[in-house]
C-alpha cells in the first residue's frame, strides 16, 4: 500500500463517513491521510446525498467533516482527456459505466491513483484502471 495515492469512490467515501465496514477502518490505519483523495465528482455525489435528506443533520455534519479532511481533486482538462479515451475504449469493448462512475474512473486514470471501490461495475473495466477493494480485510 505504501507509496500509492488512493482515490476513494463515492461508495468507499460513504463507508468511511458511516464508519462501516470495519475492514475499511483497518485499511485507513495503514495509509497516510495525505495519500487519500476524492474526485470533485464524488464530492458532488456526497453533497447530493445530503441534499436529498435535509432532515439528516448528523449526515450533513459527517459529510462536511469528511470533505474538510480529504483532498478534493478538481475536474480538469487532463481528466477530460482521460474520459474521452477511457469511454471510447470501453464502448469499443462493449462495456460501459454509469455517467458519474465513468467520470470518476477517468479522473483516477488521469491522476494515476488507485481507485478504491467495491462497486463491481468498475471491475468490468478493470484492465483500464488500478483498483483496490478496502471492504475486504487488509493484507498486512
Amino acid at each position: 500500500m505504501e507509496g500509492n495515492r488512493y482515490m476513494l469512490d463515492t461508495n468507499t467515501a460513504s463507508y468511511i463517513i458511516k464508519g462501516e465496514p470495519v475492514a475499511i477502518r483497518e485499511h485507513l490505519l495503514n495509509v497516510p491521510m495525505a495519500s487519500l483523495c476524492i474526485s470533485a465528482i464524488t464530492q458532488a455525489e456526497l453533497l447530493r446525498g445530503v441534499a436529498k435528506k435535509p432532515e439528516a443533520k448528523h449526515l450533513a455534519m459527517a459529510v462536511k467533516e469528511f470533505l474538510l479532511r480529504v483532498e478534493i481533486l478538481p475536474w480538469d482538462s487532463d481528466a477530460a482527456d482521460a474520459y474521452a479515451i477511457l469511454r471510447t475504449a470501453c464502448e469499443s469493448e462493449g462495456k460501459s459505466l454509469g455517467a458519474m462512475d465513468m467520470l470518476i474512473a477517468a479522473h483516477s486514470v488521469a491522476t494515476g491513483t488507485v481507485l478504491v471501490t467495491n462497486d463491481k461495475a468498475f471491475y468490468h473495466v478493470a484492465h483500464h484502471l488500478s483498483l483496490d477493494d478496502w471492504t475486504k480485510a487488509a493484507r498486512l
